[in-house]
């Protein structure tokens, strides 16, 4: 137990700083894409950057694992950034740590589950669109045959893609831009699939609401009505018993003699 609290100490005094190294890493990695004119020195001071951030959070993997008492649940648990540290030429896939950022958005503004759920998925689907969109556009840039030379061109191709509409004036022709096009499909099927059903679930409840309002409300109004005819009958029989009282004062009337 206390391995485990010195872990969540760990992330809590890292996460603020790790967001930070993420916005940057994403700044270093879309600077030359969005200006491949800059010079060759700040191509590779971008270089050296999402170097570095990319050794910070080896950094912090490493540190978790140690403090972690079952590494081996650790190991599972993290697939997904072993994988990202294994691969270090696959700068893409870097880029999705920038999902972290959502956590600050969940604590800030999204206390019900329902919130988080919708602030992971539209914070989701714009980092998607953003990574898909440099990541596209610098797979297919100068290719042969290619139709994506720009990021404006590797956006609207994301949001054709990622909405399913799939118009075909921007196809990717590399092998790793069809492979980022497939991960781009099952990433926007899978986010639209959650806000819809998180839209549906909501919608539910609230006509569930409105019915149990509905359903108190009659149960009121019945109550009511059984209270008002109680009172009624107590009225009718205390003014029936008021007049049985009031026939036996007054009895028959009587006269004298002369």
């Amino acid at each position: 137990m206390e391995t485990e609290h010195r872990v969540e100490r760990w992330t809590d005094h890292v996460e603020i700083l790790l967001m930070v190294a993420s916005l940057v890493f994403l700044v270093a990695y879309a600077w030359p894409i969005v200006n491949p004119r800059i010079s060759h020195d700040w191509h590779e001071v971008c270089d050296a950057v999402t170097w570095a951030v990319w050794a910070a959070f080896g950094v912090d993997y490493v540190v978790r694992l140690a403090l972690s008492s079952d590494r081996l649940k650790f190991l599972r648990g993290n697939v997904f950034d072993l994988i990202v540290l294994i691969l270090p030429l696959a700068r893409p896939l870097r880029l999705l740590r920038v999902v972290g950022l959502l956590s600050v958005v969940h604590r800030l503004g999204a206390p019900t589950l329902r919130g988080r759920v919708i602030s992971y998925a539209v914070g989701g689907a714009v980092m998607l669109l953003i990574v898909s969109s440099l990541a596209i556009t610098e797979a297919e840039r100068g290719r042969p045959g290619s139709t994506i030379g720009s990021v404006g061109d590797g956006l609207w191709w994301a949001i054709t893609t990622m909405t399913t509409v799939g118009y075909g004036d921007r196809v990717p022709v590399t092998i790793e831009g069809r492979c980022i096009a497939a991960g781009l499909m099952l990433g926007g099927v899978a986010l639209l699939g959650v806000l819809t059903g998180t839209f549906a679930s909501w919608l539910v409840a609230e006509v569930e609401s409105t019915s149990d309002n509905q359903d108190e409300t009659r149960a009121t109004v019945r109550a009511l009505a059984d209270e008002v005819r109680a009172l009624r009958n107590e009225v009718t029989a205390l003014r029936d018993d008021l007049g049985v009282r009031g026939a036996s004062h007054t009895g028959p009337a009587t006269g004298r003699d002369p």
